[in-house]
């Protein structure tokens, strides 16, 4: 279960303010629309939610890396517990011709204004109820998403990514290592329920049974 990073190129890419996030509209009310997850979230203001989530290619590079690392070929199964609008399910797919993909998230929005090559592959679920047979994927991945879920239900979800997944799992999640790094995630998240520093996450890890890999973001 080693760490490694795919996506902190990527997460660095965006520029926050983070007390501006606070004091720019009022916090309580921007999550409480957040956590619908539905068109304000995705597409809506920036103080709410992404601001408009269109594909860029940003995750072109992550595809890649994957696809390296865990040797996916032609027929290889890979599963997104919370895809979003698939974006990286579709630069998979043109990174890895004849791949298999599948996503799953709990925002109808997103799934309905999913990129179009992918939306057949996407659907409606849940994390800790995924619904597949055991040992189904060669390559479960799950990015900035588990953090959202109550410690109830991410420990069914963590449990359920290791029952679908034959080997190979690579989850990232938020976390803190100063005090600095723990206020900038609570003033810039919206949707998180789990607030886990890397050692907290790894008792996590253990505790479920979670045998893959796995990164962290942290907001510096």
């Amino acid at each position: 279960m080693p760490e490694i990073d795919f996506i902190s190129s990527v997460h660095k890419k965006t520029k926050r303010n983070y007390l501006e996030r606070v004091t720019e509209y009022p916090k309580a009310k921007a999550a409480n629309v957040a956590k619908k997850f539905d068109f304000d979230y995705w597409d809506g203001d920036r103080k709410v939610g992404y601001g408009g989530f269109y594909y860029d290619g940003r995750w072109k590079s992550v595809a890649c890396a994957l696809r390296d690392h865990y040797h996916l070929k032609s027929g290889d199964k890979v599963l997104d517990v919370g895809c979003g609008k698939g974006f990286l399910l579709y630069d998979l797919m043109m990174a890895v011709p004849g791949i298999e993909i599948y996503g799953i998230d709990i925002s109808r929005y997103a799934i309905t204004h999913a990129k179009e090559e992918v939306q057949p592959f996407l659907q409606e679920g849940r994390a800790e109820c995924l619904p597949f047979e055991d040992n189904t994927f060669d390559l479960v991945i799950s990015i900035t998403t588990l953090h959202n879920l109550y410690c109830f239900n991410l420990e069914k979800a963590l449990k359920e990514i290791e029952r679908v997944g034959k080997k190979n799992k690579y989850i990232v999640v938020e976390s803190y290592r100063n005090e600095e790094e723990k206020v900038n995630l609570l003033y810039w998240q919206l949707t998180c329920e789990c607030f886990c520093t890397p050692d907290e996450w790894r008792w996590w890890f253990e505790k479920t049974g979670y045998s893959g890999d796995y990164s962290f973001i942290y907001f510096e």
